[in-house]
């Protein structure tokens, strides 16, 4: 093989890298890559901290889940495989002090453990509230408890003191401070409070229609456990004749409240939208700063025609060139976004408790292959065109210009980039919006600004028009194509700032106002019908003003289309779940202000119909017009879907899967609901008595009442939200940076026209001063057209990244496009400052020199 083209190449590159020329190529890649695998190393991490601490999450190397007890058959095949094994049970209950105490109440997750409990990971304890805690493999001795630090605070207890449960007391010995399979580190719905497992029978609390959770952990070798695995598996999925299995399944380490899953789902999503925005803008400032590149070498090339080089080595030592700028700008990226990764960690730190293992070399090749593309796809088209340069170039400069890339060089290119682009997104809507959007903008950016230009030209009295109004609008009109290019790449990279701000703002704002600070933080179920108006009043007594009031109906699913199903009939485990336990119905004439109507309508007062939860049909395969039919503690009932309503899972609102458009259902029995934010307490002034919290006040009250407390969960909603946010702005500035590059790549492109044409009108006389009206003037046309052509996109890809990939309702203001038009002109007039400063400052010999 002839070397001559990597040593040709390899002078090119010093050359080139000492002259400044592959500066913006190397900036705009690094930036892609870095923002990509910033994102890739911390998701990497992540999931290998979960996959690594998965079996200390469950507490086991596999968990069975049941409603009641264990199925024998479960524990008898761990034990005939040898199988270490533990059951424990936990349930929400109401704990309380004694009178003596203060008689104060608190919902509390209920949980009974045995010896040898946790078999995976360990517990960590104190022995007092202000002591760091130890691990330990003990349990709580009989007749002892451990609860949750904020047990303690909300009770008004000390350890040493009396629990009440049930008909039993324990005395509180410890404190919890981490539980190995209580999740992966999020704070559940109410504060632990753990027995021994000998003393579950004297508490009286387990009776026939409890809601229990049984939990049958088993640990041992792999080989056992995947068997145990995979026969479980076998069993669950039997039909419930054959097995007499029912409400059974394998424990999952995907815990957590929806709420949560919906906010980390989010921020996922955020992060990547913000890392594709800096990779598709960095594709674009590639795409015209390679083509500024090669137009600088057409001279060069053409010496060495001359001079005797083949087209093929000419072709190569360029591609040899552009692969060592792709594979150090791709290093450099890597390296930035591994530093970058860690500003993740500390923003995003508590998201999981434990340490994060070590990255794998999985988002360095992705990284690596990332650059290489981007700067291979957009960069090389451009430059490979130099080989075919003619030598007649040396004496005739008209000969020999660039050529638009070939459309199948270009799609191969471009159609890589992009599966690229929605694998590393994570998230197919995601990935197409954004891709998809910014192809379409492209398009549409290009076939405005062509009738902008045109429309110009034809409106501009140059009888009448300021001089220096008909000369820039005479530098527009005679390059149609440049003014083109630079005004969709002006847009382009104002689409993607812009977005950035409505992230910011608009979007980011709507996110929080799904889950508001001042959401409802009380759930109160097992109200009677009965208590109804004493328990509003109770309410309203004490400073709540504003609460959800919904009857309660418990009701299974029995029967669609008046045939019967059974958990057998579907293959999808959420739905054999769904169907193999009881709904939460309700009934009300009028429709929940915080749900949304999708599909059909909703008749108040209408008889024999439902509304059903979108999720929920997608789930079960319904659609409008089927009829279901529910059993009711006994009572049967029919109804039609006549609506499909969307349901804000995150919003802590009372939310049901099925609601019945009535003022009442008779003949069934019925509960009622309510969610409220809890007045906050009163002060106490100096010398009075410590008043009886709202909420011990209210259980007394009504002492059949469960009262969930839910600040805890939303503090932490509340907490993550803002985690998220400050990461999304960590990450913003390599987005904006990349815009930044883009913008200035686009303002540059013409520079060495601009400076010929400059040149000339100097030379027949024209002042600088009327020069520099003409230049801003043309800057700020194209930017001010630029910026609305992208407010107005950027409003759209907004709004359907909010609708279908965010899944929350938004609406840009129609003060957008007018910012956005100033904004960009002022972006192009200080982009153009910077760039082309040096224009109307060489001298004009000069200039007219290098153009000869």
């Amino acid at each position: 093989m002839n070397p001559l083209f990597l040593k040709l190449g390899w002078r090119t590159l010093l050359r080139d890298l000492r002259a400044g020329e592959l500066r913006l190529l190397i900036v705009a890649v690094t930036l892609a890559v870095a923002a990509l695998t910033a994102v890739g190393f911390f998701a990497d991490r992540l999931k290998g901290g979960l996959q690594r601490d998965a079996r200390q999450l469950l507490g086991g190397d596999a968990v069975i889940r049941s409603d009641g007890e264990t199925p024998a058959a479960f524990i008898a095949r761990a034990q005939a495989l040898g199988l270490k094994a533990i059951s424990t049970v936990s349930f929400p209950t109401m704990g309380r002090a004694t009178d003596a105490d203060g008689g104060a109440s608190k919902l509390v997750a209920f949980k009974a453990v045995p010896d040898g409990y946790p078999l995976r990971g360990s517990m960590k304890v104190a022995d007092s509230a202000d002591a760091a805690g130890a691990d330990t493999r003990e349990v709580p001795a009989p007749g002892t408890a451990w609860v949750d630090a904020s047990l303690l605070d909300a009770l008004g207890l000390k350890l040493g003191q009396t629990l009440l449960m049930g008909d039993a007391s324990f005395k509180l010995t410890r404190i919890i401070l981490q539980e190995p399979d209580r999740g992966a580190g999020f704070i559940s719905f109410s504060p632990r409070a753990m027995i021994n497992q000998a003393d579950v029978k004297a508490t009286n609390l387990i009776q026939p229609a409890s809601r229990t959770s049984y939990r049958f952990a088993v640990a041992g070798d792999d080989k056992a456990v995947g068997e145990y695995v995979k026969w479980a598996n076998e069993e669950i999925k039997k039909p419930f004749e054959q097995s007499g299995v029912r409400g059974v399944r394998l424990e999952s380490l995907e815990s957590g409240s929806p709420e949560m899953r919906q906010t980390l789902d989010r921020a996922e999503k955020f992060l990547n939208l913000v890392a594709l925005l800096a990779a598709l803008l960095s594709a674009v400032a590639v795409a015209i700063v390679a083509r500024g590149f090669a137009a600088k070498h057409l001279d060069d090339c053409a010496m060495l025609r001359v001079l005797g080089q083949p087209q093929r080595t000419i072709a190569l030592a360029y591609a040899f060139e552009f692969v060592l700028a792709g594979l150090v700008a791709s290093a450099l990226g890597v390296a930035v976004g591994f530093a970058v990764h860690y500003g993740f960690v500390l923003l995003l730190a508590g998201l999981v408790e434990t340490a994060l293992p070590a990255a794998t070399m999985w988002p360095v090749l992705f990284g690596m292959g990332m650059g290489l593309t981007l700067l291979l796809a957009f960069g090389l088209p451009p430059v490979l065109q130099l080989a075919s340069v003619p030598p007649l170039r040396v004496i005739r400069r008209d000969v020999g210009n660039l050529k638009p890339a070939s459309v199948a060089v270009l799609g191969v290119g471009v159609l890589g980039f992009a599966a690229l682009l929605v694998a590393a997104s994570s998230d197919l809507k995601l990935g197409l919006i954004a891709v998809g959007g910014f192809a379409g903008a492209v398009l549409v950016f290009a076939v405005a600004s062509f009738f902008a230009v045109k429309l110009l030209r034809a409106s501009v009295n140059e009888a009448t028009a300021p001089r220096w109004l008909v000369l820039a609008t005479r530098q527009l009109s005679a390059r149609p194509v440049y003014a083109v290019v630079q005004t969709s790449a002006l847009a382009v990279g104002l689409l993607a700032l812009m977005l950035l701000v409505l992230l910011r703002t608009d979007l980011i704002s709507s996110w929080r106002k799904a889950t508001p600070p001042d959401a409802p933080n009380r759930f109160v179920i097992n109200v009677q019908p009965e208590q109804g108006d004493a328990f509003q009043k109770a309410l309203r007594d004490g400073g709540v003003t504003k609460f959800d009031w919904y009857p309660m109906i418990r009701g299974r699913l029995v029967a669609v289309n008046g045939k019967a199903i059974t958990p057998d009939n579907f293959e999808d485990d959420r739905a054999k779940r769904l169907v193999d336990r009881e709904f939460n119905l309700s009934n009300n004439t009028e429709m929940p202000g915080h749900n949304q109507i999708v599909a059909g309508r909703w008749t108040a007062g209408e008889r024999d119909a439902v509304s059903v939860e979108d999720g929920l049909a997608k789930t079960l395969g319904l659609k409008l017009g089927d009829t279901l039919r529910f059993d009711m503690g006994g009572q049967l009932s029919e109804a039609k879907i006549t609506s499909l309503r969307k349901v804000d899972w995150g919003s802590m609102r009372v939310n049901f899967f099925v609601m019945y458009p009535v003022a009442e259902l008779k003949d069934v029995p019925v509960s009622y609901i309510s969610a409220f934010r809890a007045p906050e307490p009163r002060p106490v002034l100096a010398g009075q008595a410590k008043a009886p919290s709202f909420d011990n006040e209210l259980v007394k009250a009504f002492p059949n009442i469960t009262n969930v407390d839910m600040s805890s969960t939303l503090a932490q909603v509340q907490r993550v939200l803002d985690q998220v946010i400050r990461a999304v702005e960590f990450l913003f500035g390599f987005t904006l940076a990349a815009g930044l590059v883009v913008l200035f790549a686009a303002i540059t492109a013409t520079r060495e026209e601009r400076a010929r044409e400059f040149a000339i009108m100097r030379a027949v006389g024209a002042r600088a001063s009327l020069l520099r009206q003409v230049q801003r003037a043309e800057l700020a046309g194209v930017g001010l057209l630029a910026g609305f052509l992208a407010s107005l996109v950027a409003l759209a890809v907004g709004w359907g990244l909010a609708r279908y990939v965010f899944d929350f309702n938004w609406t840009g203001s129609w003060t957008v496009p007018l910012f956005g038009s100033i904004a960009g002109a002022l972006l192009a007039l200080a982009a153009g400052w910077w760039g082309l400063r040096s224009v109307l400052n060489t001298p004009v010999v000069e200039t007219l020199r290098k153009a000869q």
